[in-house]
């Protein structure tokens, strides 16, 4: 009987060799549904404020500097978020290339051999993730910063 480990042929072990990648395209979109919704509430508010601030004034609206303050900040998270989203793109593309690397890897020798391209592919793909994860949480604590709860009363 032979081992477990010599009766796998290479496409099979490429397969095994495929399923991480795969599971970190799983989280990749989810950052990414994350990262539009983010976008898309962003966009909305910027909207409405740039309704409010075409229809007043400074001396018409108490709050005209406030929401000139806010619109500032939705500029930068919006930056924050393309770029995090460019990243998680960037991402999968890496990510892809090396399931098709370590599918491209079995060779017609009939036995798995993986290139230097692999590892580079899937550390770049990870790499970038982690980047866009960092500008995500930047995001996030800008967000944070820009709202203020339990104002006083003038």
């Amino acid at each position: 009987m032979m081992p477990a480990t010599e009766s796998l042929s290479p496409l099979t072990e490429a397969i095994q060799l495929a399923i991480a990648p795969v599971f970190l395209l799983t989280g990749v979109a989810g950052m990414l549904n994350a990262l539009g919704s983010r976008l898309a509430r962003v966009i909305d508010r910027g909207r409405a404020l740039e309704d409010i601030l075409v229809n007043s004034t400074p001396e018409s609206e108490s709050r005209y500097q406030q929401f000139m303050q806010e619109l500032k900040s939705l500029d930068q998270r919006r930056k924050i978020i393309n770029g995090a989203t460019g990243l998680m793109v960037m991402c999968a593309v890496l990510i892809g290339l090396t399931v098709v690397e370590l599918f491209y890897s079995t060779g017609l020798q009939g036995r798995l051999q993986l290139s230097h391209w692999v590892a580079t592919t899937f550390l770049l793909g990870f790499g970038c993730f982690i980047a866009a994860c960092v500008l995500y949480l930047v995001e996030i604590i800008i967000a944070s910063h820009s709202i203020v709860l339990f104002r006083k009363k003038p």
